[in-house]
């Protein structure tokens, strides 16, 4: 497991989405993570649709279950799921601006609801979900064997639980993990970042079974070579974004640097993106 060298808080996760908020939904949009490229020609928002569709394969969805958006964002991947498939999403979020704008989202069909919550102290009940899933939202948690007990304790036996991550190579080289690694966990708000087996053993900790893991990297790398595209053509269009990088008073404005690094990170393989399904028997 990787950790920054200054801790980050889930108030500290929470401030950086609050922040970052209207720069996040002008560059990349209301869905606040990776593209899946199949072939490499899709649109940006082909490719986050693609991952949304990807994860709803993966668990096996049906009409009428009961499922759990951790770390739900803007509820569009929500809003997809429910309208899809005819399910029915809570969605939790630490981020009150992020909270605000999914919770006005209306379906056409299924439902969400949304709540500004911190998943770690959900307060569900025991067995409320038939399905759950986090995409990239566990690298968030400072407490990752309580995410995944938590997840456990809320599906009902049968459950699935589906988890896009971030990941660290499998014994990182000292290089990586002193110039990527960490800090890409100090600047992008990670408490830690954990590798396949770290998820695997804290998953069969909690009692889940290991259904696969497939390793998204290839695919979804892509993204930061066109979020990285749009982000300069917001800073030559708009003078804000320039204003922004240049305050030291915004204390997410070296996000950006972050950028690069994660751009390096998958180019030499020193992070990973993975796609880990979990059964509760």
């Amino acid at each position: 497991m990787i950790y920054p060298n200054r801790s980050q808080t889930t108030a500290a996760v929470a401030a950086h989405y609050d922040e970052l908020d209207v720069f996040y939904r002008e560059v990349w949009g209301e869905h606040v993570h990776h593209g899946f490229w199949a072939t490499g020609r899709e649109s940006r928002l082909a490719a986050v649709e693609a991952l949304v569709d990807l994860v709803a394969t993966r668990l096996d969805l049906a009409p009428g279950q009961a499922l759990c958006d951790i770390g739900c964002g803007y509820g569009a991947t929500a809003v997809r799921l429910a309208e899809r498939h005819g399910v029915h999403v809570t969605g939790v979020t630490v981020s009150g601006v992020q909270a605000t704008i999914a919770a006005a989202k209306s379906p056409s069909h299924g439902s969400i609801t949304v709540l500004h919550r911190d998943w770690l102290s959900n307060r569900f009940p025991d067995r409320q979900f038939d399905r759950a899933y986090a995409i990239e939202s566990s690298e968030h948690m400072p407490n990752k064997r309580r995410f995944f007990a938590e997840a456990y304790r809320t599906l009902r036996p049968g459950g699935r639980l589906a988890v896009c991550a971030w990941l660290a190579r499998d014994r990182p080289r000292p290089w990586e993990a002193r110039y990527l690694l960490e800090p890409i966990c100090r600047e992008g708000r990670l408490p830690s970042l954990g590798d396949e087996g770290d998820y695997r053993r804290l998953a069969a900790a909690a009692g889940f079974t290991v259904a696969e893991c497939e390793d998204l990297s290839s695919r979804v790398r892509r993204t930061w070579y066109v979020g990285a595209g749009r982000l300069a053509g917001k800073l030559i269009s708009k003078p804000r974004y320039l204003r922004f990088l240049l305050d030291s008073r915004a204390t997410d404005r070296i996000f950006i640097l972050t950028l690069l690094r994660l751009l390096l990170a998958y180019r030499t393989g020193s992070m990973r993106y993975c796609l880990l399904v979990f059964d509760k028997e």
